[in-house]
């Protein structure tokens, strides 16, 4: 980290010490062990459950044993994707931060703010001897990204607290009190491979440098799709001429909207020079269309190496139908919060498994479970309508908003005491474990709070600095007026 004045020191020091700790989804074992080592260190009641969930209890400090017990929650995890011309490993390699005037980001990987920030600052307050507070119980769970496995798994017990305060929202100034609930669907496309006359064309077409971000914030800013667009252009080829397609690969993660795919196919080499200029009328009526979001969006179509089988005619035909029908976006707002996304849909990848089929992987999100269902089964036949093998996950559930707690009123009085404005109360279309939570531990009283991030789960992911140092105080002027016990 450059050495320029980053506030709260604190929890900076601690955000740069665990960019240190490589932490991918389902790869958190070396997290876990920093902070067990961190627990034992501070000699704070440290325990881990059995899929690595781990938490940290701190007792009140002196004359505030009688306030009700807090848990503070981050996850462990972090979103993996980088630029493809950026050489990284996230299994060994460190992140690389660097400050961009008031903006913390990392070079051509994710940040890893979302939820690093959250981590580093439940750590600050572990380590500190100058803060006011009540009981604390500090969660930390795994996997949030890729399944929510740590929030699923976690047992009645693990933890005992009246009030919970989850650490990983991204706007500074807006108080979350409900979330979104979700699912994801997968389409299996088996194909036998057929082989491609000869004198054909072989190509790669590829779509890069498009925004992305997360599939739950970021589905409403009309930003493109990669997969769509990807698909919108190979339509157009299997349309026109006699189109093989060798390979396709698109997306990466359920909960980031595609910011890159590619494809290699074959034509006629008398159609050569017509696919060349197919190629820029469409990439200029596409850049037209989306030239508020997608500025660096760029199209390349080069020669490729002559493949030796293609995926038969019929199973493409299907394939690209399916992609070009299938919802992606906002799929309904809702009727009771103007300006919030009700329901959506992410087309997020296209894989081939190297057992003869493509598998594509989509994910569908609502704050209202009967429209979530609605949109799984509306992907769910667009695929099966195209031939594949369709399976719906069983999801997670949303966390219905509750006007009248008592942790939000105490979070909104603390917000106007130090800043003078009434904090926005919201609820969030991306999922929160705190669904999760409610399941286990239905009395808790629940609030969600951070400060800015920016472009998360892409490369362009980015802190707000000024913003950490205002969620931090608002944190610590919440804990010392938690209410007593009852």
């Amino acid at each position: 980290m450059e050495k320029v004045e980053l506030k709260p020191a604190r929890v900076f020091h601690f955000f740069n010490e665990i960019c240190q700790v490589p932490r991918p989804s389902k790869k958190e074992e070396q997290i876990i062990e920093y902070l067990k080592t961190f627990g034992k260190k501070h000699q704070l009641d440290t325990k881990v459950d059995e899929v690595g969930n781990v938490l940290i209890k701190k007792p009140a400090t002196k004359g505030k044993e009688h306030l009700q017990t807090v848990v503070l929650q981050s996850h462990i995890d972090m979103v993996c994707e980088k630029n493809s011309d950026v050489e990284h490993n996230f299994l060994t390699d460190p992140i690389q931060t660097e400050v961009d005037g008031e903006w913390l980001r990392a070079k051509g990987t994710t940040l890893g703010a979302d939820n690093g920030i959250g981590v580093a600052t439940e750590l600050a307050i572990l380590d500190s001897e100058d803060i006011e507070h009540g009981p604390i119980e500090c969660l930390f769970t795994v996997d949030e990204e890729t399944g929510l496995t740590g929030a699923f798994a976690l047992k009645k017990g693990f933890m005992n607290a009246d009030i919970l305060i989850n650490l990983d929202s991204e706007d500074e100034g807006e108080l979350f009190i409900g979330c979104a609930g979700g699912a994801n669907t997968m389409a299996e496309f088996s194909y036998q491979p057929i082989p491609v006359p000869q004198d054909y064309f072989f190509f790669r077409v590829e779509v890069k440098g498009l925004t992305g971000g997360h599939s739950g914030d970021d589905i409403n800013k009309n930003r493109a799709n990669a997969n769509k667009l990807l698909t919108r252009f190979l339509s157009q080829l299997a349309e026109k001429y006699d189109f093989y397609l060798c390979e396709i690969k698109g997306g990466n993660l359920h909960n980031a909207i595609p910011r890159e795919a590619y494809a290699v196919g074959a034509i006629p080499f008398a159609d050569k020079e017509s696919v060349r200029i197919d190629l820029n009328v469409f990439s200029s009526e596409v850049e037209a269309e989306f030239s508020v979001t997608e500025p660096n969006m760029k199209w390349v179509l080069q020669s490729e190496p002559v493949a030796s089988t293609a995926i038969d005619r019929d199973t493409t035909a299907r394939l690209i139908k399916s992609l070009y029908s299938v919802f992606h976006g906002v799929f309904a707002m809702s009727q009771e919060i103007p300006g919030f996304v009700e329901t959506s849909s992410n087309l997020a990848s296209i894989k081939m498994t190297g057992e003869n089929s493509v598998l594509v992987g989509t994910s569908q999100r609502s704050s209202t479970f009967s429209s979530r269902k609605d949109v799984s089964a509306a992907v769910k036949a667009a695929f099966e309508l195209g031939g594949a093998k369709v399976s719906v996950g069983d999801g997670y559930p949303g966390w219905k908003p509750n006007p009248a707690s008592p942790i939000l009123k105490v979070a909104e009085e603390a917000y106007v005491r130090l800043f003078g404005i009434e904090p926005k109360v919201k609820a969030i279309h991306a999922g929160l474990e705190c669904g999760l939570f409610l399941e286990k531990y239905p009395s808790l009283d629940m609030v969600s709070f951070g400060p800015t991030l920016r472009g998360v789960h892409s490369p362009d992911e980015r802190m707000l600095i000024p913003t950490v140092d205002k969620f931090w105080r608002h944190l610590l002027e919440v804990l010392v007026n938690i209410p007593a016990k009852k």
